[in-house]
């Protein structure tokens, strides 16, 4: 029996500028894809710029007039991290959609980032946070939606905070879940701080739920010679209709909550089918993990102090 489509309405975003890093494949590139062709002008933000180029002409192919362009970001570094904000500051176009949908997945060994925090920490918290902070007062001028992609491996685990770099024990993981709990306790931060400053950013969460995605696939550059077991069931899952998502379905969390006007801030949305492994996207309670305020002020500190990223409140 086929699988039914799942989809959502977007609504026009014409006069929109959208920033979706993570863009240049997979779940990122449908994303990007999806605003575009509601009217937005998209910024990829990417570290390969042929792979950036190749997804510029996949997202032209259906959307001829698309109004996408490439900048240069490697997560990983907070030097190229504040590069991209010199650049966008620069430019001074207003920022209405953030999407901070790029991330990295155990690392079968650990590894660090050009500045020596662990590999997944420092890109898909940290570096996020960084990007965040230099562009503020883009993101202020579009009042913008800025909507945070963590990880149904949010749903359990803790902030290692006595070693948050996992140089003692390093658990892949374990570091994997501590980094979408860090991200997803700064975006609901994030809200919370906007409020109480008059920043007039929302903030909310999003996952896709259990995907074919490139997270677990051949990565050499993780170390990662070859797919994983896990991703190769998970294909076979997802081909079949069984429990999962599909690429197609596994955006549309992230696009709801970035885009519908009913989208509420300090919210988590992601798929409503068993588990939340797949299914039409829908708001879901907060995971325990990020339930915290305390826990998300104080990583909220940490991360300033780590990145050097000083976000004033006024």
């Amino acid at each position: 029996m086929p699988r039914q489509a799942i989809d959502i309405t977007i609504p026009d975003l014409t006069g929109k500028r959208a920033i979706v890093t993570g863009a240049s494949d997979g779940m990122g590139l449908g994303i990007a894809a999806r605003l575009a062709a509601a009217g937005a002008e998209v910024i990829m933000p990417v570290r390969n710029p042929r792979k950036g180029e190749n997804a510029i002409a996949r997202i032209r192919q259906s959307v001829p007039n698309a109004k996408v362009s490439l900048r240069s970001l490697d997560l990983s570094s907070l030097e190229s991290i504040a590069a991209l904000g010199d650049t966008l500051r620069e430019e001074g176009h207003p920022i209405h959609i953030l999407i901070n949908n790029a991330g990295v997945m155990t690392p079968p060994s650990r590894q660090t980032t050009a500045d020596g925090f662990e590999l997944q920490f420092g890109t898909n918290h940290l570096g996020h946070f960084a990007l965040v902070g230099h562009i503020l007062p883009l993101l202020r001028a579009g009042r913008a939606r800025v909507t945070s992609q963590i990880s149904i491996a949010a749903r359990r685990g803790a902030i290692n905070w006595n070693d948050l770099n996992w140089e003692r024990d390093y658990r892949g993981q374990r570091a994997y879940s501590q980094s979408k709990i860090a991200f997803g306790l700064f975006g609901l931060e994030l809200d919370r701080r906007s409020k109480a400053h008059g920043w007039g950013i929302t903030s909310n969460l999003s996952h896709p739920g259990v995907t074919p995605t490139s997270l677990l696939a051949a990565r050499p550059e993780l170390g990662r010679s070859e797919d994983t077991p896990q991703v190769r069931l998970i294909r076979a899952l997802s081909a079949r209709g069984i429990l999962l998502g599909t690429i197609d379905s596994a955006k549309l969390p992230a696009l709801m909550a970035a885009t519908d006007p009913t989208a509420k801030s300090g919210a988590l949305y992601g798929p409503s089918g068993p588990g939340h492994l797949g299914g039409s996207p829908a708001e879901h309670r907060l995971y325990p993990p990020l339930r915290s305020p305390d826990d998300a002020k104080r990583i909220w500190q940490t991360s300033q102090h780590l990145t050097k990223t000083a976000i004033p409140t006024t």
